[in-house]
């Protein structure tokens, strides 16, 4: 039976996905938020995935370092159900201007991430 992934490629999933994760963990408790606040936290985790996603995606296409980077970190770093809930929330909290603007903020500011992600990997 051939193998899905290679092993090393599988292995660059699961170790990016540990150091991702461990990333956004560290970005929650270091921005935290109360209720009807800004979730920084899950804000500078998306959008650093974005700009990191954007980069890898111009320079790497296949391989293990691709999946290091593009899915294992960026994966595990950034978090579209979060976003969900947070939004969720700030509506259910009555916060709804609050949630409209981390949604515009966040795909907004998301585009412009990946792009600049793109372009500083086209120079590189």
């Amino acid at each position: 039976m051939r193998p899905v992934a290679g092993r090393w490629v599988l292995l660059a999933v699961a170790a990016g996905g540990v150091a991702g994760t461990l990333a956004r963990a560290a970005l929650e408790e270091l921005l935290p938020h109360g209720a009807g606040g800004w979730p920084w936290g899950t804000f500078v985790a998306n959008l650093a995935g974005a700009f990191v996603l954007g980069l890898v995606a111009r320079r790497l296409r296949t391989g293990a370092a691709y999946a290091l980077l593009g899915a294992g970190v960026c994966g595990s770093l950034t978090t579209f159900s979060t976003l969900q809930l947070q939004l969720y929330d700030l509506l259910d909290g009555g916060h709804g201007a609050v949630a409209a603007g981390y949604l515009a903020a966040t795909v907004a500011a998301g585009l412009a991430a990946v792009v600049g992600g793109d372009r500083v990997g086209a120079r590189a």
